[in-house]
């Protein structure tokens, strides 16, 4: 890695050196045309401005403004509805989103019409792809079901990444940032621009290191972008690679208080916030010896596109493009016996669950041990995208599909054991393996009537087929073997009133099936339906924008989370029979007057499971109506932009997020506090006459009040039978993943 480095800083040298020279030659590409074939790109995922679909935009400028290192999330944290958090405190590292209350594995994501999502864990791993943003042209987010996509199907949002443009001009960027606990970023980009008018090079470099707010949880991130382009009038082709290798010690315990006064340390978490319980080492009498210092998460994943669009006249066009990303990687844990046995109260460490005998040493019998062991996940996901679209003065259609084959061996290693003279280094102590396809027909419509009406159509058919065999990580059998017909019909219509005012309606349905956890907790889980219906009012004038909607999200059997954790952190899913979202949301931009803007969003919602069934103290009870956990009733965000002189911009940003529960029993044990927090971006930009075409400095103060918040955490409960014989009494847990108090970025970008 330190050689691409190098590499590419001689190559961005040597472009910025040659750049007036480049700049010299003559350009007559068709840049308008270039645009148009690089929206094709992403036709069959994104809907445009005026479309009865709920979404927003992202532009590449709004994104590098506090571009300094943060993942993809905390960069939509202030687009309506969205709610963010970050196992590590700071941002960087393992981080999630959800978007009206859904989970990060009922949310698609795409990459150039690609998806993204894990095909197993439907998770979306952002950590994988560290410094990704650097090379996004724009994002756009779909609220509710949304158009139809590749991929699982959208639950609560879709998340559509398209990478750089074409750049028709040569340029090149150096960009470092630097910040609160020993966070940095290092960034080379570069383009050739458009080389005899047809071909382009452009590729990034970077690495991101953070010692994270919580203790320990560091991460190293690396990763590139590299992109080949040939244009012409009609056709655009791309053949992309980028790749991601991460390395963040484990902080996805969070901060249990039970767990952590077992361990001997304070369990009050306004005073002991910072505190990480992962890898922690005892000596068998119990007592504190440090921490294991390789409790980490490695993984990398390599992904390679090919895109080919081609119009064959003003009608015309086609988009194709093959995939393939390779995965794999492992997180490495020591297995205390102390721990595990008396504190975690769990078998883990014993020879049964490894499948071993026991042995005498010292004529003492042993049977259970210290030991590290790996769990992997090396995976193969292969993607092959096609749409064919037509379009007139008042018809465009789009007719496609995709296939994609997902291959995934999973199994876990033993690296090094205290006790354990059978076991060889290396062993394998369970092995699994898991295959999936999934293929997508989709045909969709937009009709144009009299300039003032349009209606929208979306016909798509799912095929999915998901097995699994083999072992689970906890050493059980794991077979599962179910196939899915999902029929997903959408229809919307809207209605133009005057040339700042519109109307819209839609109508969608979504079918999901379960993920691998689903399948692991509960054999007999059941997929999930949605239907959503949207009302919408687009207002937009010069100064004054206003876009707002109400929704209803009905759902049947929605894979709500429970509250609980698996033994790796991921959450824990249940079906929950009926259940509805309804809400409003409002976003505004307003140009109060030249140099200051007002953006502020608001979400207000009510989520309810509409008859939920709890075991609570040895007998199962209706609660009927109760909160959807992870489901704030209002989530605002604001952008107050102030302009003082040319080329500089303040910027405070705000962020409020209501009381929540991380449960679905309305237990005031299971809530998270509402919280509100504030940012403050600054962006000064220079344009020098010789050597770089632009200076840009810019700062971000995160949690600028100090605010001493908590965004996401765990809720569990178990049954204490044995405390009073023959009495079972529900007993609750929880965690917390506390967010990191008052921190600052700062970077610098030189571009020519």
């Amino acid at each position: 890695m330190k050689n691409l480095f190098n590499v590419l800083g001689v190559v961005v040298l040597t472009f910025g050196l040659s750049y007036q020279m480049y700049s010299q030659q003559p350009k007559d590409q068709d840049t308008t045309k270039t645009e148009v074939l690089e929206e094709v790109l992403v036709t069959a995922v994104r809907v445009k401005s005026n479309a009865p679909i709920t979404h927003s935009n992202l532009s590449k400028v709004e994104i590098a403004k506090r571009n300094l290192g943060q993942d993809v999330p905390q960069l939509l944290n202030f687009l309506p509805a969205v709610v963010t958090t970050s196992d590590a405190g700071a941002g960087i590292g393992y981080t999630g989103i959800r978007v009206r209350g859904i989970n990060a594995q009922s949310t698609n994501v795409t990459i150039n019409g690609i998806p993204y999502n894990d095909a197993e864990s439907m998770g979306t791993f952002w950590v994988n792809l560290g410094d990704i943003a650097s090379s996004v042209q724009n994002i756009q987010l779909q609220r509710g079901v949304g158009t139809s996509t590749n991929g699982s199907g959208a639950f609560g949002a879709s998340i559509n990444v398209l990478t750089d443009a074409v750049a028709n001009e040569p340029y090149a960027e150096i960009n470092n940032s630097v910040g609160s606990f020993n966070t940095r970023k290092h960034t080379v980009k570069m383009s050739t621009g458009l080389i005899d008018r047809h071909f382009e090079v452009s590729g990034r470099l970077s690495q991101i290191k953070s010692d994270g707010y919580i203790d320990r949880a560091s991460s190293d991130l690396k990763s590139y972008f590299l992109q080949a382009s040939y244009v012409d009038d009609n056709t655009l082709i791309k053949a992309i690679t980028f790749a991601g290798k991460e390395e963040t010690y484990q902080s996805w315990y969070g901060f249990d208080p039970v767990s952590t006064e077992y361990a001997g340390f304070n369990p009050n978490l306004d005073e002991n916030r910072r505190f990480n319980i992962a890898g922690i080492m005892f000596d068998d009498e119990g007592n504190f010896k440090g921490y294991y210092d390789k409790q980490v998460d490695n993984y990398g994943q390599d992904h390679y596109q090919l895109h080919w669009n081609h119009r064959y006249n003003q009608k015309w066009s086609t988009n194709f493009a093959l995939n393939y990303t390779y995965g794999r990687g492992y997180f490495e844990e020591y297995v205390d016996d102390y721990l595990y046995q008396n504190i975690y109260f769990s078998g883990d460490s014993t020879y049964d669950f490894l499948g071993l005998d026991p042995i005498i040493v010292d004529g003492q019998e042993i049977n259970s041990t210290d030991y590290i062991r790996r769990r992997w996940l090396d995976n193969d996901f292969y993607v092959f995208n096609g749409a064919i679209n037509y379009k007139d003065e008042n018809l465009q259609v789009v007719g496609g599909g995709s296939y994609s084959l997902y291959k995934g061996d999973h199994f876990g290693e033993i690296i090094w054991a205290r006790y354990a003279p059978t076991l060889e280094e290396g062993d394998h102590y369970y092995d699994g393996y898991g295959e999936k396809t999934d293929t997508n027909i989709f045909g969709k419509a937009t009709y144009s009537l009299n300039g003032q009406w349009q209606f929208y159509g979306d016909l798509q058919v799912r095929f999915v087929d998901y097995t699994t065999s083999g072992q689970n990580s906890d050493r059980e059998p794991f077979i599962t073997d179910k196939q899915y017909t999902f029929f997903n019909p959408k229809a919307g219509l809207t209605y133009k009133m005057n040339d700042q005012n519109s109307l819209y309606l839609s109508y969608a349905r979504a079918n999901r099936e379960p993920n691998r956890d689903d399948f692991q907790n509960n054999p007999n889980v059941k997929p999930e339906q949605l239907n959503d219906f949207e009302l919408g009012w687009r207002y937009d004038s010069e100064r004054f924008r206003l876009h707002s909607n109400l929704y209803y999200m009905h759902y049947n059997e929605q894979l709500v989370l429970t509250g609980m954790l698996d033994d790796v952190g991921n959450p824990i899913r249940d079906n929950s029979g009926e259940s509805y979202r309804l809400g409003l949301e409002i976003e505004a931009a307003w140009n109060i007057t030249k140099g200051l803007n007002l953006k502020p969003n608001i979400a207000i919602s009510s989520n309810k499971n509409k008859e939920f069934i709890a075991s609570l103290d040895g007998e199962l009870v209706n609660l009927g109506r109760t909160s959807i956990s992870y489901s704030p009733n209002v989530v605002f965000g604001n952008a107050l932009e102030y302009s003082p002189i040319e080329n500089l911009q303040i910027a405070l940003l705000s962020k409020y997020v209501g009381e929540q529960y991380m449960g679905n029993t309305d237990s005031d044990f299971s809530k998270l506090d509402a919280y509100f927090v504030n940012d403050l971006n600054v962006n000064y930009t220079i344009r020098p006459k010789s050597i770089f075409k632009e200076i840009v400095l810019t700062a971000l103060v995160n949690n600028i009040l100090d605010e001493r918040y908590i965004s996401n955490g765990y809720y569990y409960t178990y049954d204490d039978d044995f405390s009073v014989p023959g009495v079972i009494t529900t007993v609750e847990g929880a965690g917390y993943y506390p967010q990191a108090e008052r921190n600052f970025l700062v970077g610098l970008t030189l571009r020519f």
